[in-house]
C-alpha cells in the first residue's frame, strides 16, 4: 500500500496543473479574452509552482513529511473548487495560481520521502512507481477535465478534480506510512547570508548553469507546444472539439514507456549524447505538426513528448552529478524554479508569435529555442561520462 501510496501522490500532484490546456479555445470564447490571456490559466500554475518551490524547501525541511504532504494534497483540493465558482477570467488565474503553490509541498517532499524511507536497492524500484504517477496524473486531468467540460461544462471539470484531488489525499492520508528513517536535521550555520553565499557559488559553476537553463526549455517546449496547438487544431482545417483536444493527450502516455527506457539507454549513451538525440527528436516532432494531416501532426506530438521525457530524465541526471553534495538540495530547488519558469513563459510569450503568423510562427520560435538549449547543453555539459540516476517526470 505504500508503493500505491507513493503513485497516488504522483497523480494527484499534477491532475490540475495543466487541465485547461484542452480548455483554451472554449474558454477564450467564453471569456471573450484573447488566447495569451486564457494561456495565463496555464502559466499562472506554473508561476506558482516556481515561486513556492525553493520556499517550500526552507520551510518545510524540519517538519514530518507525511503531514506536508497531506497538508499539500488537501491545498490544492481548496483552490480547484474554488475555481468552478469563479465569474472572470481573472478569478480564474488566481485560483489557477494557488494551485501551483501547493504543489511543490508533494513534489518535492515526495522524492525526498522515498529515499529516506525505503532501502537503497528499492529506491529506483519505488520511484519509479511515483514517475509513473505523475506521467499518469498530468493525462488524467487534461482528458478528464475536456471531456467534462465538453459534455456538461468547464466548472464541472474543476468540481470533479477537487473532488479526485480530496479523495486522493484521504486515500494517501491512510496508506502513507508515517516517516521512520529520516536523519537528524542539520541546523545551516550562517543561516541566510550562507545560503545567498551558496547560491551564488552554484551560478558559477558552467554546468549547473547550463543545467538550469536547459530545464527551462524543457517543459517550455512541452507547454509551450500544447497549450498553443489547441488553437490550431480546432480551427480549419481540424475543427476539433473539446473531446477531440483532450484525446491528444493519450500521447502524454509516452511517458510512461520513456521514461524507465531512457534511463537505460542514457547509461549507454552517455549524458550529452542523450540530451543531444533527445531534443533533435523533439524538435522532429514539433516541424511535423506543421502537416495538414492529423495522424502526422499526432505522430509529431509523440515525438515531442518522447524527446521532452528524455531530455528531462538527462537533464535532472546532470544536475545531480553537477551539483556538490552539500549543495544538492539548494540546486534541485534553482533548477525546479527555471524548470516552471519555462512553463509559465510558454502560457504566454508564444502568443506574440501566433499574433505575426499563427501556428507555423509559433513552431518557428519553440524550435528556435530547442536548437539554443541544444547549443546550451553541448557546450556546458562538457565533463567526464557519469553514471545515470533515476528519470524524473516532465509534467
Amino acid at each position: 500500500m505504500a508503493a500505491a501510496a507513493v503513485a497516488l501522490c504522483g497523480v494527484c500532484a499534477f491532475l490540475e496543473v495543466y487541465c485547461t490546456q484542452p480548455l483554451l479555445p472554449m474558454l477564450a470564447q467564453l471569456f471573450h479574452a484573447s488566447k495569451t490571456a486564457v494561456g495565463m490559466t496555464v502559466s499562472a500554475t506554473t508561476l506558482g509552482v516556481a515561486i513556492s518551490a525553493p520556499i517550500f524547501g526552507a520551510l518545510t525541511e524540519r517538519l514530518p513529511r507525511k503531514r506536508v504532504i497531506v497538508a499539500s494534497l488537501i491545498g490544492i483540493t481548496a483552490p480547484t473548487l474554488l475555481a468552478a465558482t469563479s465569474t472572470s477570467l481573472m478569478q480564474l488565474v488566481f485560483w489557477r495560481f494557488l494551485q501551483g503553490v501547493t504543489v511543490p509541498g508533494i513534489v518535492a517532499v515526495v522524492v525526498t520521502y522515498i529515499g529516506e524511507e525505503w532501502p537503497p536497492e528499492r529506491v529506483a524500484l519505488i520511484m519509479s512507481f511515483y514517475v509513473s504517477g505523475t506521467a499518469l496524473g498530468g493525462f488524467l486531468g487534461r482528458i478528464s477535465a475536456g471531456i467534462l467540460a465538453d459534455w456538461f461544462s468547464w466548472r464541472v471539470s474543476f468540481l470533479a478534480l477537487g473532488a479526485a484531488s480530496l479523495a486522493g489525499a484521504a486515500a494517501v492520508a491512510a496508506w502513507l506510512p508515517h516517516g521512520r528513517r529520516r536523519p537528524v536535521a542539520q541546523h545551516r550555520a550562517g543561516g541566510l547570508p550562507a545560503f545567498l553565499q551558496q547560491v551564488r557559488g552554484l551560478f558559477r559553476s558552467r554546468r549547473l548553469v547550463a543545467t538550469f537553463a536547459v530545464g527551462f526549455n524543457v517543459l517550455f517546449s512541452l507547454v509551450g507546444v500544447f497549450t498553443w496547438i489547441t488553437f490550431h487544431l480546432s480551427a480549419a482545417p481540424f475543427l476539433l472539439s473539446i473531446t477531440a483536444l483532450s484525446s491528444l493527450f493519450f500521447v502524454y502516455l509516452v511517458g510512461l514507456v520513456v521514461t524507465p527506457a531512457a534511463g537505460y539507454l542514457i547509461t549507454r549513451v552517455g549524458l550529452r549524447a542523450g540530451i543531444g538525440g533527445a531534443i533533435c527528436c523533439s524538435i522532429a516532432g514539433v516541424l511535423l505538426t506543421l502537416a495538414p494531416s492529423l495522424p502526422v501532426v499526432i505522430l509529431g506530438l509523440a515525438m515531442l513528448s518522447s524527446g521532452v521525457f528524455i531530455a528531462q530524465t538527462a537533464t535532472q541526471s546532470h544536475l545531480r552529478v553537477a551539483s556538490p553534495p552539500e549543495a544538492r538540495v539548494t540546486a534541485a530547488g534553482i533548477y525546479l524554479t527555471c524548470y516552471y519558469l519555462g512553463g509559465t513563459a510558454a502560457g504566454v510569450v508564444p502568443g506574440a508569435f501566433w499574433a505575426l503568423g499563427k501556428w507555423p510562427a509559433c513552431v518557428a520560435f519553440i524550435a528556435a529555442m530547442q536548437l539554443v538549449a541544444l547549443s546550451i547543453a553541448l557546450y556546458g555539459w562538457r565533463a567526464p561520462r557519469a553514471a545515470a540516476v533515476q528519470p524524473v517526470p516532465a509534467a
